[in-house]
């Protein structure tokens, strides 16, 4: 179990996509129903069209042009949110999200989603979970044009914000957008260790690492924010 300073975070930030909501949605979506639908269209055997599907994201991977539903839209001519709803019903939240972000909130924590998911898949993804009612603020990284892996996002989130960075905590499953965060200056960092319930639990080295928030609550709980004088 990671140990986390709770006595020293005031401000929480949260992706949500394999942290809060079970990746294993997002997975089935964008590696077998979307290559799918595009075999469908093209009439091209699916396997071609993974292939190339593939390439494609390995140009654009980690860019907000990745995580964007309109330029998805426009490079293969579907409609995304379409496609998505078509395979909806997989999506759900981790079983320990509810009563980390309650623990959170009863101790006084400010909690913040910071997402790279467009706008669209967000609702989306609220709308199957009702995950905006336990959070205080929503923020989709397209709102400032840039992901969660450029520090101008940060900057500007920052701005936004103004948390401090040395009493936030920032959960995320990504190493490189925590590296990112770290690079900012963020002080305490969490990285989930299962984001997709269908898969091994993966080996996290760089970064503290959790598989059930459970472990924390009682931490959590023990130590609760601390309004400065």
């Amino acid at each position: 179990m990671p140990f986390l300073p709770w006595n020293q975070i005031d401000t929480v930030l949260l992706d949500m996509d394999g942290t809060l909501i079970d990746l294993h949605f997002d997975n089935v979506f964008w590696l077998d129903h979307l290559p799918a639908k595009i075999a469908e269209k093209s009439g091209k055997p699916i396997d071609v069209c993974r292939d190339e599907l593939y390439a494609h994201y390995e140009k654009v991977v980690g860019t907000i042009q990745w995580y964007c539903l309109d330029y998805w839209k426009a490079q293969l001519g579907l409609d995304l949110i379409a496609a998505k709803r078509e395979v909806d019903h997989l999506i759900s939240m981790r079983d320990d999200t509810i009563p980390f972000l309650d623990a959170l909130k009863q101790t006084g924590r400010r909690v913040v989603l910071v997402t790279n998911a467009h706008p669209d898949a967000l609702s989306l993804k609220l709308e199957h979970t009702a995950l905006d009612k336990h959070i205080d603020t929503l923020i989709s990284t397209h709102e400032f044009g840039v992901s969660k892996e450029f520090q101008s996002l940060w900057q500007q989130v920052h701005s936004r914000l103004e948390f401090d960075p040395a009493r936030t905590l920032f959960v995320d499953d990504s190493i490189p957008i925590l590296h990112a965060a770290k690079k900012f200056g963020i002080a305490h960092l969490l990285c989930v260790a299962n984001p997709d319930s269908q898969k091994p639990l993966r080996e996290i080295n760089d970064f503290p690492a959790v598989k059930d928030y459970r472990d924390l609550t009682a931490d959590i709980l023990a130590n609760p924010r601390h309004e400065n004088p």
